[in-house]
């Protein structure tokens, strides 16, 4: 009985530290806006998904670092945007979960010019992409997106992009001459 507590108590001990983690989740107030914003980090799943409130711009986000992707849903535009997670441009896991902890948004890159243009095909089956994309983008069109790079000339009416911000340190614009864009 004695080895079953001490093994107990070990698994205890050696398990919470790593389980604090593998989920962090914080909420922030957006600057200048109206609303929040709620950032949750699952390192264990490599995911790191947002829901951004802002009355003007609303819209929830998953950054899949497993399997490089990005997951957009647009709720004015009701629309979802898959794309290619760049992860040489954003931050990765644990920076996130560290601006999380501590609160120092600033010394961040921007992502200012990080520019995404969406595809006219549609996506019909969202099941390859994982359940927690399938689940967010599962009763509105889902469209792919390309990224540009910074300094990269653009065929598409500036007018036709969704601005959104995670944090304070990650800008990007999505852009489209779809229906509904």
């Amino acid at each position: 009985m004695k080895c079953l507590v001490v093994s107990s108590s070990l698994v205890v001990f050696f398990l919470a530290p790593s389980a604090v983690l593998m989920n962090i989740s914080d909420s922030h107030l957006l600057n200048g806006f109206i609303g929040t914003q709620i950032v949750h980090v699952n390192a264990l799943r490599g995911m790191v998904s947002i829901r951004d409130n802002n009355v003007l711009s609303e819209w929830d986000g998953i950054l899949d670092y497993k399997n490089d992707l990005l997951a957009a849903k647009l709720y004015s535009k009701m629309v979802c945007v898959l794309a290619e997670l760049d992860q040489a441009v954003f931050p990765t896991l644990n920076e996130i979960s560290k601006t999380l902890d501590q609160q120092e948004l600033k010394h961040y890159p921007s992502t200012h010019g990080l520019t995404y243009t969406v595809l006219p095909t549609r996506v019909k089956n969202l099941a390859p992409y994982g359940m927690s994309i399938k689940d967010m983008c599962r009763e509105v069109p889902t469209y792919f997106a390309r990224q540009h790079r910074e300094g990269t000339a653009l065929s598409t009416d500036p007018n036709s992009c969704f601005k959104v911000q995670l944090l304070s340190f990650m800008g990007l614009s999505i852009c489209g001459q779809i229906p509904g864009f």
